[in-house]
């Protein structure tokens, strides 16, 4: 009896599978060389799941017999795994462009953050925003993420910093996993900021004694899903004593602890994060050598930022460093206010040209890597048999040019498939793209 599946993309140029043997992650050497197959097909079964990727010819040998609900020719194309953003802050309202103008006039981070504005001003907007509003947003959001070719993304709460608000934002979140194909990974970030007129004591309380078991409760109740928890640990933020003690109270609770940690100033929150077992810390522009050797030997991974030191010009993330020492360095957005930026390839090319990254080390840490950084690189971050039907099909012979061509996402991606079924179909040539000069 012939086989039925949802998908076949036959004839690709190239079919990038990133890794091949169940590897949980790259390190090293691994990141330099990615496996790629000239002229190769995929087939993803009614399941969604990948059925069998390889070269063109033994795909279309081993399924003669089968039928497919739709087959992509991919012809001078190449197919991708869904690209994974593994730090977003996309839940919000008010956004910050006056303070972009202050920043590109001389004012740190911290300068607006005392000002009363950063993330004090998003969270004053947050806060009076309606969960309707919020959602209308944050689904626009994830939209252009997916249109850039982001198919797993984290999304964090942290603009209510208390439970009323960080609770209808998450709630924001799980309807947004239950209305949109983007797959979702979710961070609880009560611990943000310290909240006006609370000490850093009184938050982390509130956190420990309020927020926490709110959310277990909820948890448990089968109302709200919650993948992650998160502190901003830095100076005149959370210090590493509160950091510890919540980040501690989250894994008990059966949370992956991923957080953030020595982006401003050296904090040892990489030894700390290594101590606790975190699955990643972000930022780490202020990490130590001893920060880096307590990561690569924990398997912690590195979740870095190049959007956020490019428009703070903070100091940039020693990626070299970490490769070399054999850290697991994965990439994110950091989409939010204050960096406003969905794209996944952007993330890619800042990594390559500021933070030394090729473009093999800089795809698999936006791949499988920042899958690993979610807890998903068991189903998702590569193309391999059983894994999740996500991929990316580029208008281009080669993958490269989706990191070479800056911002050139928009001409590039042609499809993007979740699970097998298209949700994105970016065909120029039927929309009169072409114009010409009157007679």
């Amino acid at each position: 009896m012939s086989k039925h599946h949802r998908l076949l993309v036959e004839n690709a140029s190239q079919v990038v599978l990133v890794c091949s043997n169940g590897e949980k992650y790259l390190t090293k050497d691994g990141m330099k060389n990615l496996c790629v197959i000239e002229n190769g097909s995929v087939v993803i079964g009614s399941d969604g799941l990948i059925k069998a990727v390889g070269p063109s010819e033994s795909i279309r040998s081993q399924h003669s017999g089968a039928t497919f609900e739709k087959v992509i020719d991919a012809t001078g194309m190449c197919v991708l795994p869904g690209l994974v953003d593994a730090h977003t802050h996309p839940v919000w309202a008010g956004d910050r462009v006056h303070e972009f103008a202050m920043k590109l006039a001389g004012a740190t981070y911290m300068d607006v953050h005392r000002a009363g504005g950063g993330i004090h001003f998003t969270v004053e907007h947050t806060r009076a925003a309606k969960a309707s509003d919020l959602l209308a947003s944050f689904c626009s959001r994830l939209v252009r993420m997916q249109r850039a070719g982001t198919t797993l993304v984290e999304c964090k709460s942290g603009y209510g910093l208390e439970l009323q608000t960080e609770l209808k934002m998450l709630e924001v979140i799980e309807a947004a996993k239950r209305t949109l194909s983007i797959n979702i990974s979710s961070t609880y970030c009560g611990a943000h900021a310290v909240p006006r007129g609370k000490t850093v004591a009184e938050a982390t309380e509130d956190i420990l004694q309020v927020q926490l078991p709110r959310l277990r409760e909820l948890m448990s109740a089968g109302i709200i899903s919650i993948d992650n928890i998160d502190v901003f640990c830095e100076q005149g933020v959370f210090d590493l004593d509160s950091t510890r003690s919540i980040l501690q109270a989250g894994r008990d609770m059966g949370l992956n602890i991923n957080f953030h940690g020595d982006e401003l100033h050296p904090m040892n929150s990489a030894q700390l994060g290594a101590e606790l077992g975190a699955l990643a810390i972000s930022h780490l522009e202020e990490v130590t050598d001893e920060g880096i050797k307590a990561m690569a030997r924990a398997k912690t991974a590195a979740v870095l930022l190049p959007t956020t030191a490019y428009i703070l010009r903070l100091p940039q993330p020693r990626a070299r460093d970490m490769l070399e020492a054999g850290v697991i360095v994965a990439l994110g957005s950091d989409f939010n206010p204050n960096a406003y930026c969905c794209s996944m390839p952007i993330v890619m090319h800042l990594a390559c040209v500021n933070m030394r990254m090729s473009m093999p080390e800089a795809l698999a840490a936006a791949t499988i890597n920042a899958a690993y950084a979610l807890g998903r690189s068991h189903t998702h971050g590569s193309l391999e048999v059983d894994k999740h039907g996500d991929l990316l099909i580029l208008k281009t012979a080669r993958w490269e040019h989706l990191i070479y061509q800056l911002g050139g996402h928009q001409e590039l991606v042609r499809h993007v498939i979740i699970k097998g079924n298209v949700i994105y179909d970016n065909d120029r040539t039927a929309l009169g793209f072409w114009i010409y000069k009157k007679a």
